[in-house]
């Protein structure tokens, strides 16, 4: 639908979409839909008998096209069902190579795509799934100077991401192109979805005005994630997806889908439009794309300088130790880690009670803070500093690091 031609996109003016979703997908008669090969017919020979899609809708999903920004836990499963439901051109944004650690809830990749570049891998997962479908890769980190071009190109955004300052860049960027944004999140046992479409409805700043101060939410790869709650949230965004660009159903625009599988229910919030949002509000003050890292508290190469005299490096601290510098070192990780890995000599505080255990530390010894990537650690050095101790430092890169640096006999989780 969208792209390098002008054939209208979902919401656009070219046409009205069906009365049960109104403003997304256009009518066939408003631009000519591609024709299905016999051995399309035979591919998707099980949507076309449904009365809600049949040949029609599945030429109009052939003519559309998605951006799935992140192709981890949500883009993986999102981005294989897109791709088997024919959508017909899925770009995908990321940058990571695939590590060991992924496998465990990105199934767009095996074991012997541990070492490599994700996108490569999953356009050949992808055309080995569906070769009538074509894959776009865009092999960069998404900022402000390239995201209006990036997304620009596609029909409908699907958020896959872990960070706020790309969350937050992602919401903007659909709001001033007017593209509908299919949310999903998740943490521990817990996932969320949404639509945010601020042409009918929210936006993801209506949601959340304000970022979360800089550490003060884990990432994953701190708290950790149930890794098929992956499938759950990255499935749900593909029924989103394909709703919108077909016409049908009820979008989740104005509601927040919260899904506990420890627990196995589901709740549903309504989200309105915040008349005072200043990106889609009554008088917006946001009418270009801005410094993200900044808005969300993260100052890049000033906070990395800053950081760098409040951090020790694991072959510094490895040195040290076998010195017998005189030191302390304390893993601020939960028990169930510590038992996985950890460094000989530490003692275990866990982060949550450490402000009651203060009185164990000497304040004038020099004390040497880790966890798990070096977010913990952080957050506890700042809690040692303002309850007077000086002689404080973080180990970077947590025991992650002390294994791939110092000592590989400590496992890695």
């Amino acid at each position: 639908m969208r792209g390098m031609n002008s054939t209208p996109r979902p919401g656009s003016t070219g046409g009205s979409a069906p009365d049960s979703a109104p403003g997304f997908a256009a009518r066939a008669s408003d631009f000519s839909l591609p024709p299905l090969t016999q051995a399309e017919l035979l591919r998707y020979g099980r949507h076309l008998i449904l009365p809600e899609m049949g040949l029609e809708g599945q030429q109009r999903l052939k003519a559309s096209s998605v951006l799935i920004v992140g192709a981890g836990g949500l883009g993986s499963p999102l981005a294989l069902y897109l791709a088997a439901a024919g959508v017909g051109r899925i770009g995908l944004v990321d940058f990571d190579l695939v590590d060991a650690s992924n496998l465990q809830r990105q199934i767009l990749y095996g074991t012997s795509s541990v070492g490599g570049g994700k996108l490569e891998s999953a356009r050949a997962r992808l055309a080995d799934l569906n070769p009538e479908v074509k894959i776009e890769l865009h092999e960069t980190r998404l900022d402000s100077s390239n995201a209006l071009e990036i997304l620009g190109r596609y029909d409908v955004v699907a958020d896959g991401t872990d960070n706020f300052p790309t969350r937050y860049l992602v919401n903007d960027t659909c709001v001033l192109l007017g593209i509908p944004n299919v949310y999903g999140s998740i943490f521990r046992f817990e996932g969320q979805a949404s639509v945010f479409d601020a042409r009918v409805g929210p936006c993801y700043r209506c949601l959340y005005p304000v970022p979360p101060p800089p550490g003060l939410v884990p990432s994953c790869a701190e708290g950790g994630v149930l890794g098929v709650l992956a499938g759950v949230i990255g499935a749900m965004q593909g029924v989103e997806t394909l709703k919108l660009l077909l016409g049908i159903g009820d979008p989740l625009i104005g509601r927040l889908m919260v899904f506990d599988a420890l627990g196995m229910r589901f709740r549903e919030l309504t989200l309105r439009k915040d008349p005072a949002c200043p990106l889609c509000g009554e008088r917006p003050s946001i009418r270009s794309l801005i410094d993200y890292e900044s808005f969300c508290g993260l100052s890049g190469v000033e906070s990395a300088a800053a950081n760098e005299a409040l951090e020790i490096g694991a072959r510094e601290l490895h040195e040290r130790l076998l010195r017998g510098a005189p030191l302390t070192l304390i893993d601020v990780r939960e028990p169930h880690e510590h038992r996985i890995a950890r460094i000989e000599g530490a003692t275990l505080i866990p982060l949550a009670t450490l402000p009651a255990r203060l009185g164990e530390l000497d304040g004038e010894s020099e004390i040497v803070l880790y966890c798990h990537h070096g977010l913990r650690s952080m957050r506890a050095l700042e809690l040692l500093k303002k309850s007077g101790m000086r002689r404080v430092r973080s180990l970077h890169g947590g025991i992650e690091a002390w294994s791939l640096e110092a000592d590989p006999a400590v496992p890695r989780y």
